[in-house]
């Protein structure tokens, strides 16, 4: 299907950018005898800078493509880019290598180290990373200076996925990408994490884009993409984006 350009926020002047490109891309998976459509000839661009929403229930598509623009997957048929990187055709190291580089995950899942503080945490990505930032300076943008020494058992959940966000943005990703990072959190803890992702999008420049089945959260979008039955149904421009605490469900 065509797609729009965002107008609106900080991604306006960088649509020119295209960071994503995908033509037809479709992924099946073999079930035993079953054969399920995960996505069906999708058609995507995203630019640099865009927060970008992907809204749906479970099993519409979001995080099979996810994964695809990430390159943790591959699709079965299609074209997928990252600027000027073929991410269909790539071989496991160049993914590898595209992920180090440029791509920082959040997941709805912390999955931190128990035995190493929130420093150790986030210092683990700057052993591999190109010119990450400090630490400290990723764990300051999340609000958590103040605890460094502290061990995740320490730490609230909420302030557990900020460690996760910092330890995602200290290599200084080009893209960040989100899968249900407020799922597994409260009302109010998870509009703290939201303000955090907003932060880095409008801050760091960094493309953003964000899985939830929580229509509420795509007020914050630049541009919201819907998706159902492994098809992008819908898009949708914020003319004007709301801040996290703004949003209520």
């Amino acid at each position: 299907m065509p797609d729009t350009v965002a107008q609106a926020g900080g991604a306006a002047q960088a649509a020119v950018v295209p960071v994503f490109f995908a033509e037809r891309l479709s992924k099946t998976y073999q079930m035993g005898e079953v054969q399920v459509h995960a996505l069906v000839d999708v058609d995507l661009t995203i630019h640099r800078g865009e927060f970008i929403v992907l809204l749906g229930p479970s099993g519409s598509g979001k995080s099979t493509l996810l994964n695809i623009l990430g390159g943790l997957d591959r699709p079965s048929t299609g074209v997928s880019r990252f600027a000027d990187h073929d991410l269909t055709g790539a071989s496991d190291a160049e993914l590898t290598r595209y992920r180090r580089e440029h791509v920082g995950f959040v997941f709805q899942f912390y999955n931190l180290i128990p035995s190493l503080t929130v420093r150790e945490n986030v210092e683990l990505v700057t052993d591999i990373a190109l010119d990450p930032m400090p630490a400290v300076e990723a764990l300051e943008m999340v609000g958590l200076a103040d605890r460094l020494d502290h061990f995740p058992s320490q730490l609230s959940g909420g302030e557990q996925q900020r460690v996760a966000i910092a330890r995602a943005i200290v290599k200084r990703p080009e893209v960040l990408l989100c899968d249900e990072p407020t799922g597994a959190l409260d009302y109010v803890t998870g509009k703290l994490v939201l303000e955090v992702i907003e932060r880095i999008n409008r801050e760091l420049g960094t493309t953003t884009i964000v899985i939830t089945h929580n229509a509420a959260i795509a007020g914050m979008a630049d541009r919201i993409l819907s998706l159902g039955g492994g098809r992008i149904q819908r898009v949708e421009i914020n003319a004007h984006k709301l801040n996290p605490n703004q949003l209520s469900w």
